[in-house]
Protein backbone atom coordinates (compact mmCIF):
# COMPACT_ATOMS: atom_id res chain seq x y z
CA UNK A 1 0.00 0.00 0.00
CA UNK A 2 1.23 3.87 -0.37
CA UNK A 3 -0.40 6.44 1.58
CA UNK A 4 -3.15 8.64 0.18
CA UNK A 5 -0.92 11.72 0.17
CA UNK A 6 2.00 9.94 -1.75
CA UNK A 7 -0.46 7.43 -3.97
CA UNK A 8 -1.98 11.19 -5.34
CA UNK A 9 1.23 12.84 -6.18
CA UNK A 10 2.62 9.61 -7.38
CA UNK A 11 -0.67 9.54 -9.88
CA UNK A 12 -0.42 12.88 -11.08
CA UNK A 13 3.37 12.90 -11.91
CA UNK A 14 2.90 9.70 -13.62
CA UNK A 15 -0.11 10.51 -15.81
CA UNK A 16 2.26 13.81 -16.87
CA UNK A 17 4.92 11.74 -17.37
CA UNK A 18 6.65 14.15 -15.18
CA UNK A 19 8.24 11.50 -12.72
CA UNK A 20 8.87 13.96 -9.11
CA UNK A 21 8.70 11.04 -6.68
CA UNK A 22 7.83 12.01 -2.82
CA UNK A 23 10.70 9.97 -1.72
CA UNK A 24 14.49 10.66 -2.46
CA UNK A 25 14.80 7.10 -3.33
CA UNK A 26 11.76 7.09 -6.12
CA UNK A 27 9.63 4.25 -6.26
CA UNK A 28 12.58 1.95 -5.07
CA UNK A 29 11.16 3.34 -1.60
CA UNK A 30 8.08 1.69 -1.76
CA UNK A 31 9.42 -1.59 -3.17
CA UNK A 32 6.14 -3.03 -4.62
CA UNK A 33 5.65 -4.87 -8.16
CA UNK A 34 1.82 -4.22 -7.93
CA UNK A 35 2.79 -0.44 -7.74
CA UNK A 36 5.38 -0.59 -9.85
CA UNK A 37 2.83 -2.40 -12.90
CA UNK A 38 0.16 0.13 -11.82
CA UNK A 39 2.29 3.10 -13.11
CA UNK A 40 4.37 1.27 -15.90
CA UNK A 41 0.18 1.34 -16.91
CA UNK A 42 0.08 4.94 -16.21
CA UNK A 43 3.27 6.26 -17.93
CA UNK A 44 2.34 4.31 -21.25
CA UNK A 45 -1.42 5.86 -20.66
CA UNK A 46 0.57 9.12 -20.37
CA UNK A 47 2.72 8.74 -23.76
CA UNK A 48 -0.36 7.54 -25.94
CA UNK A 49 -1.88 10.02 -28.32
CA UNK A 50 -4.46 11.42 -25.92
CA UNK A 51 -7.13 12.48 -28.80
CA UNK A 52 -7.66 8.97 -29.07
CA UNK A 53 -8.90 8.50 -25.38
CA UNK A 54 -11.45 10.95 -26.88
CA UNK A 55 -12.75 8.56 -29.35
CA UNK A 56 -12.41 6.06 -27.32
CA UNK A 57 -16.24 7.09 -26.19
CA UNK A 58 -17.64 6.75 -30.00
CA UNK A 59 -15.64 4.38 -31.68
CA UNK A 60 -13.96 2.41 -28.76
CA UNK A 61 -10.25 1.06 -28.96
CA UNK A 62 -10.12 0.68 -32.90
CA UNK A 63 -8.94 4.16 -33.64
CA UNK A 64 -5.89 4.01 -30.94
CA UNK A 65 -4.59 0.05 -32.41
CA UNK A 66 -4.75 1.49 -36.01
CA UNK A 67 -2.64 4.45 -35.07
CA UNK A 68 0.91 3.70 -36.71
CA UNK A 69 3.13 5.66 -34.32
CA UNK A 70 1.03 3.90 -30.66
CA UNK A 71 2.08 0.09 -32.89
CA UNK A 72 6.04 1.47 -33.41
CA UNK A 73 5.51 3.02 -29.77
CA UNK A 74 4.65 -0.53 -28.05
CA UNK A 75 6.30 -2.81 -30.37
CA UNK A 76 9.53 -0.68 -29.34
CA UNK A 77 9.10 -0.98 -25.84
CA UNK A 78 8.30 -4.64 -25.97
CA UNK A 79 11.20 -5.13 -27.68
CA UNK A 80 13.47 -3.07 -25.78
CA UNK A 81 12.36 -4.56 -22.68
CA UNK A 82 12.83 -8.44 -23.91
CA UNK A 83 16.17 -7.38 -24.61
CA UNK A 84 17.00 -5.58 -21.82
CA UNK A 85 15.53 -8.66 -19.44
CA UNK A 86 17.15 -11.39 -21.32
CA UNK A 87 20.69 -9.38 -21.07
CA UNK A 88 20.27 -8.62 -17.09
CA UNK A 89 18.86 -12.13 -16.32
CA UNK A 90 22.43 -13.61 -18.61
CA UNK A 91 24.23 -11.85 -15.65
CA UNK A 92 22.70 -13.26 -12.73
CA UNK A 93 19.47 -12.09 -11.95
CA UNK A 94 16.16 -14.25 -12.01
CA UNK A 95 14.16 -13.71 -15.01
CA UNK A 96 11.03 -12.55 -12.71
CA UNK A 97 13.31 -9.68 -11.03
CA UNK A 98 15.19 -8.72 -14.59
CA UNK A 99 11.84 -8.58 -16.34
CA UNK A 100 10.41 -6.34 -13.39
CA UNK A 101 13.39 -4.01 -13.24
CA UNK A 102 14.04 -3.80 -17.28
CA UNK A 103 10.08 -3.43 -17.74
CA UNK A 104 9.78 -0.16 -15.53
CA UNK A 105 13.02 1.61 -15.68
CA UNK A 106 13.05 1.37 -20.21
CA UNK A 107 9.75 2.37 -19.87
CA UNK A 108 10.32 4.98 -17.38
CA UNK A 109 13.19 6.79 -19.61
CA UNK A 110 11.53 6.28 -23.04
CA UNK A 111 8.29 8.16 -21.93
CA UNK A 112 10.66 10.67 -20.08
CA UNK A 113 8.90 10.43 -16.76
CA UNK A 114 12.46 9.59 -14.98
CA UNK A 115 10.83 7.32 -12.03
CA UNK A 116 13.89 4.81 -10.52
CA UNK A 117 13.86 1.51 -8.92
CA UNK A 118 17.46 0.46 -9.58
CA UNK A 119 20.41 2.29 -10.24
CA UNK A 120 20.69 1.58 -13.53
CA UNK A 121 24.14 2.51 -14.05
CA UNK A 122 25.61 -0.62 -12.17
CA UNK A 123 23.62 -2.72 -15.23
CA UNK A 124 26.76 -2.21 -17.29
CA UNK A 125 27.43 -0.51 -21.05
CA UNK A 126 25.08 -2.58 -23.07
CA UNK A 127 21.58 -1.70 -21.11
CA UNK A 128 22.98 2.49 -19.87
CA UNK A 129 23.87 2.94 -23.92
CA UNK A 130 20.72 2.07 -24.73
CA UNK A 131 18.85 3.96 -22.07
CA UNK A 132 20.96 6.64 -23.47
CA UNK A 133 19.43 6.17 -26.91
CA UNK A 134 15.80 5.99 -25.38
CA UNK A 135 16.75 9.62 -23.60
CA UNK A 136 16.05 10.95 -26.97
CA UNK A 137 13.21 8.89 -28.18
CA UNK A 138 9.68 9.71 -26.48
CA UNK A 139 6.36 8.82 -26.73
CA UNK A 140 3.73 9.61 -29.37
CA UNK A 141 3.02 12.69 -30.78
CA UNK A 142 -0.01 14.06 -28.95
CA UNK A 143 1.04 12.89 -25.44
CA UNK A 144 2.76 14.65 -22.65
CA UNK A 145 6.18 13.02 -23.61
CA UNK A 146 8.92 15.25 -25.33
CA UNK A 147 12.03 13.90 -27.20
CA UNK A 148 11.72 13.18 -30.94
CA UNK A 149 9.12 11.17 -30.71
CA UNK A 150 7.14 8.06 -32.16
CA UNK A 151 5.56 10.55 -35.54
CA UNK A 152 8.53 12.53 -36.27
CA UNK A 153 10.94 9.35 -36.24
CA UNK A 154 7.98 7.37 -38.21
CA UNK A 155 8.73 10.34 -41.16
CA UNK A 156 12.01 10.14 -40.73
CA UNK A 157 12.23 6.41 -41.49
CA UNK A 158 9.71 6.94 -44.80
CA UNK A 159 11.84 9.74 -45.75
CA UNK A 160 14.89 7.60 -45.45
CA UNK A 161 13.29 4.81 -47.30
CA UNK A 162 12.21 7.31 -49.87
CA UNK A 163 15.76 8.69 -50.78
CA UNK A 164 17.23 4.84 -50.88
CA UNK A 165 14.11 4.29 -53.57
CA UNK A 166 15.47 7.49 -55.59
CA UNK A 167 19.12 6.09 -55.44
CA UNK A 168 18.02 2.72 -57.05
CA UNK A 169 15.53 3.84 -59.52
CA UNK A 170 16.64 7.35 -60.00
CA UNK A 171 13.39 8.17 -62.59
CA UNK A 172 10.68 6.37 -60.46
CA UNK A 173 8.31 8.46 -58.37
CA UNK A 174 8.61 8.14 -54.46
CA UNK A 175 6.29 9.18 -52.47
CA UNK A 176 6.83 8.71 -48.65
CA UNK A 177 3.53 7.73 -46.46
CA UNK A 178 2.37 7.81 -42.85
CA UNK A 179 -0.42 6.08 -41.39
CA UNK A 180 -1.47 5.36 -44.97
CA UNK A 181 -1.33 8.74 -46.11
CA UNK A 182 0.93 10.44 -48.47
CA UNK A 183 3.50 12.57 -46.54
CA UNK A 184 3.20 16.43 -47.32
CA UNK A 185 6.90 17.50 -48.64
CA UNK A 186 6.47 20.80 -46.15
CA UNK A 187 5.60 18.65 -43.21
CA UNK A 188 8.95 16.37 -44.28
CA UNK A 189 10.74 19.75 -44.23
CA UNK A 190 10.05 20.56 -41.01
CA UNK A 191 10.65 17.41 -39.05
CA UNK A 192 14.07 17.55 -40.65
CA UNK A 193 14.37 20.53 -39.89
CA UNK A 194 13.59 19.72 -36.01
CA UNK A 195 15.51 16.59 -35.95
CA UNK A 196 18.91 18.81 -36.75
CA UNK A 197 17.87 21.73 -34.77
CA UNK A 198 17.19 19.17 -31.75
CA UNK A 199 20.73 17.13 -32.24
CA UNK A 200 22.54 20.69 -32.65
CA UNK A 201 21.30 21.23 -29.62
CA UNK A 202 22.11 17.97 -27.57
CA UNK A 203 25.54 18.57 -29.16
CA UNK A 204 25.68 22.90 -27.57
CA UNK A 205 24.42 22.01 -24.18
CA UNK A 206 27.06 18.96 -23.88
CA UNK A 207 29.79 20.81 -25.05
CA UNK A 208 28.68 23.40 -22.78
CA UNK A 209 28.81 21.22 -19.98
CA UNK A 210 31.75 19.65 -20.87
CA UNK A 211 33.65 22.92 -20.61
CA UNK A 212 32.19 23.47 -17.26
CA UNK A 213 34.82 20.54 -16.41
CA UNK A 214 31.75 17.39 -16.14
CA UNK A 215 33.05 13.93 -17.40
CA UNK A 216 32.17 12.87 -20.75
CA UNK A 217 29.18 10.41 -19.35
CA UNK A 218 27.54 13.36 -17.25
CA UNK A 219 27.48 16.02 -19.89
CA UNK A 220 26.10 14.02 -23.16
CA UNK A 221 23.31 12.11 -20.75
CA UNK A 222 22.73 15.34 -18.75
CA UNK A 223 21.99 17.00 -22.04
CA UNK A 224 19.98 14.45 -23.48
CA UNK A 225 18.44 14.12 -20.49
CA UNK A 226 17.33 18.12 -20.61
CA UNK A 227 16.26 18.25 -23.70
CA UNK A 228 14.58 14.97 -23.90
CA UNK A 229 12.59 16.26 -20.48
CA UNK A 230 13.62 12.99 -18.86
CA UNK A 231 15.20 13.72 -15.41
CA UNK A 232 18.13 11.54 -14.58
CA UNK A 233 21.01 10.70 -16.43
CA UNK A 234 23.84 8.36 -16.04
CA UNK A 235 26.95 8.23 -14.08
CA UNK A 236 27.53 8.37 -10.61
CA UNK A 237 26.79 12.16 -10.34
CA UNK A 238 23.26 12.56 -11.95
CA UNK A 239 22.51 9.06 -12.32
CA UNK A 240 19.11 7.65 -10.68
CA UNK A 241 20.92 7.27 -7.09
CA UNK A 242 22.43 10.49 -7.50
CA UNK A 243 21.71 14.37 -8.03
CA UNK A 244 22.02 17.61 -10.14
CA UNK A 245 23.09 19.67 -7.02
CA UNK A 246 26.71 18.97 -7.34
CA UNK A 247 26.40 20.39 -11.02
CA UNK A 248 27.98 24.25 -11.17
CA UNK A 249 25.43 27.03 -11.31
CA UNK A 250 26.04 28.11 -14.79
CA UNK A 251 25.53 24.42 -15.34
CA UNK A 252 22.19 24.33 -14.02
CA UNK A 253 20.91 27.19 -16.20
CA UNK A 254 22.33 25.54 -19.12
CA UNK A 255 20.21 22.87 -18.39
CA UNK A 256 17.38 24.85 -18.06
CA UNK A 257 17.97 26.48 -21.05
CA UNK A 258 17.80 22.75 -22.58
CA UNK A 259 14.87 21.36 -20.31
CA UNK A 260 12.70 24.76 -22.04
CA UNK A 261 14.54 24.34 -25.35
CA UNK A 262 13.00 20.59 -25.52
CA UNK A 263 9.53 21.37 -23.97
CA UNK A 264 8.84 24.00 -26.31
CA UNK A 265 9.87 21.92 -28.86
CA UNK A 266 12.73 24.42 -29.89
CA UNK A 267 11.07 25.75 -32.96
CA UNK A 268 8.77 28.49 -30.50
CA UNK A 269 12.02 29.31 -28.36
CA UNK A 270 13.46 30.24 -32.13
CA UNK A 271 10.88 32.41 -33.63
CA UNK A 272 10.72 34.05 -30.69
CA UNK A 273 14.59 34.92 -31.41
CA UNK A 274 13.54 35.81 -34.51
CA UNK A 275 13.39 40.32 -35.25
CA UNK A 276 10.31 39.31 -37.85
CA UNK A 277 8.79 37.97 -35.30
CA UNK A 278 8.65 40.97 -32.66
CA UNK A 279 8.05 43.46 -35.97
CA UNK A 280 4.63 41.30 -36.60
Amino acid sequence: GMPIFDSIAHAMTTLATGGYSTKSESLAAFNSSSIEIIIIFGMLVGSLPFVHYLALTKKGIKNLIKDDQVKLFLTLVFFVVLIMSLYLSSNNIPYLEALRLASFNVISIITGTGFGTSDFNNWGGFPTTILLILMFVGGCAGSTTCGLRMARIQVLIANAKAQVSKLIRPHAVVVSYYNQKPIPENVAESVMGFFFLYIISFAVIACLLGGLGLDLITAISGAASAIGNVGPGLGDIIGPSGSYQSIPDIGKLILCAGMILGRLEIFAILVMFSPLFWKN
